[in-house]
Order: structure tokens, then sequence, then C-alpha cells
């Protein structure tokens, strides 16, 4: 998910089949190359890195890094949280209010992405604002991000995950914690990243309210996604 990064998983050990040794190793070398990455870019920048310098970084080939991101960009945007995420989405309870589930599982991506890693969460955020690359192969990405909410909202209320409903409501939630995470990084990560995922879920599910606004509040879009009972 955007802006929140980690090889971490929200759900125990316990919770899930044990991975087996190829998979194991797969993500410890793209862990390696992510972290070989971060402190190349620490030391000296984003563009004076290297694909070459990574590899040697990391103690990989220059074509295995390939192998595992066809970008530069997509060691700094990818991560190991998204499929877990869709399974955070299909673990809750199938009573519970669609909202309490995004907010749910928002909160434990905050928590495993951003606080257990918070400096790399910062350097990947600032990335994002700074380099234009970044941003650009961002923009790129969200569409396989949104595929994946569209799928846990349609399983949850019986929708078409192609229906234009489910895909307008996946897609503002991307590019909402998209935009959260710009804030962020572009007030110089003063804020609780997690209260700002809040007040984005809030603006989400209730809509742009002002003070002076006097009319009937229409129908939110989490509100108009219902479960089919």
């Amino acid at each position: 998910m955007i802006g929140m990064t980690a090889a971490h998983s929200p759900t125990s050990p316990a919770d899930r089949p044990p991975l087996g040794l190829r998979e194991r190793k797969k993500i410890k070398t793209r862990e390696a190359i992510r972290t070989a990455t971060y402190a190349l870019v620490g030391e000296q920048g984003y563009d004076a890195t290297t694909i070459e310098q990574i590899a040697d970084r990391a103690e990989v080939s220059p074509s295995t890094v390939f192998r595992y991101f066809p970008t530069k960009e997509d060691i700094v945007l990818t991560d190991e949280y998204d499929p877990v995420l869709l399974e955070e989405l299909r673990a809750r309870p199938a009573d519970e209010p669609w909202p309490d589930t995004i907010r749910h599982v928002m909160r434990e991506a905050v928590r495993t992405g951003i606080e257990e890693d918070l400096e790399v969460a910062k350097l990947r955020t600032q990335l994002m604002v700074q380099v234009p690359a970044v941003r650009s192969r961002m923009m790129e990405s969200m569409s396989v991000t949104g595929r994946m909410v569209c799928t846990a909202v349609a399983e949850r209320t019986g929708r078409d995950p192609e229906s234009l409903e489910v895909r307008v409501y996946a897609m503002s939630l991307i590019g909402g914690l998209m935009e959260t995470s710009l804030y962020w990084a572009e007030n110089h990560h003063r804020d609780d990243f997690a209260s700002l995922v809040d007040r984005t879920l809030e603006v989400l599910q209730h809509g742009l309210l002002t003070e002076s606004l006097t009319e009937s509040p229409t129908e939110s879009p989490t509100e108009g996604l219902t479960e089919n009972r």
C-alpha cells in the first residue's frame, strides 16, 4: 500500500501457513536489495545510486536486481505488504461494517509499515515527493493495488469487481492514501501518520464536510457499498 512499506506482516506466523524455502529466499533477496538501496540513497542521493552499486552492496548480480525489480523506482515503491493486506481484508468478520474493516486494516498497515521502520518510511515518502521518476512510477503502480482492493470490496459486498462503483471507491481509497503519504512528506513528517490516515478515512466515509454546509449530506461512497445479505 502506498507509503506503507515493510517486509513485515500484520499477522503472526502462526496465523499463516509457513513459507517454503524458495519463497523465503526470494523475500530475503528482495529485502537485501531494498536495504542496500535505502542505505546508498541515504549516503549519496537517489540519482547517484546505480543498479550496479545496489547489486554490489546487496551481494547479488545486477541481473538479479532486475529480475526482482524491473526499475530502480520499483525498489523504492514495492513491498511485501500488499498481498498480506488483501488477506487481512478477507479475514475480517463478514458482518463487520466496511468502514470499520478498512480502518482496522489501515491501522495495522501503519503499525507494521510505518511505525516499525519509521526512517525507511520517511525516506520513501521523501523520494515520492522529490524524484519525478519515483512519483511517475507510483502513479502507474496504483492501478495494481487498486485492482487488489476491487477484489476485496467485491468479495465483501457481492458486487462486480469491474463495476464503476467498486472501481471508483477502490481508487478513491488508494488515491487518498497516496495523497496522505505525500502530505506527510511535504510537511516534513511533523504529523503523526496514523492520525493523518484516520483523517483520510473520515473524508472518504463522510465526504468533505464544512461548518458552512447546510444542505443534507448525500450518501457517501462508503455507505453506498453495502454488503449483500
